[in-house]
């Protein structure tokens, strides 16, 4: 098993949710995240006086999935992200040793 992060702009994650239902995906986790790349932040005014944003506020998606639907589930999330510009996200995958359904104490792909 794999677990699958993406972190993405925030406009885009209804877009994401809708790609990755598509692809069959039974569930995921978002969050907040705030960060920085080659974007480096930006400037804004705020009162007339301008000041400088060092973290950017993203999106973090998580999707635990068997590693057979890996590739359709980046697929998935890259087509409904990319826009080609600084800034789109990373996704990264990390193997899962294990997994357990906390309600009915079923493990491996039984618990997804």
């Amino acid at each position: 098993m794999k677990l699958i992060t993406a972190v993405i702009q925030p406009h885009t994650l209804d877009a994401v949710g809708t790609a990755l239902k598509a692809v069959e995906v039974r569930g995921m986790t978002v969050s907040e995240a705030d960060g920085f790349g080659r974007q480096k932040g930006h400037t804004e005014i705020y009162r007339g006086a301008e000041y400088t944003v060092d973290l950017v506020p993203k999106k973090k998606v998580e999707v635990l999935a068997e590693d057979a639907d890996v590739s359709a589930i980046i697929e998935a999330i890259i087509a409904a992200t990319q826009s080609g510009t600084i800034g789109d996200g990373k996704i990264w995958v990390t193997t899962v040793d294990e997994v357990i359904r906390v309600r009915t104490g079923a493990t491996g792909s039984e618990a997804l």
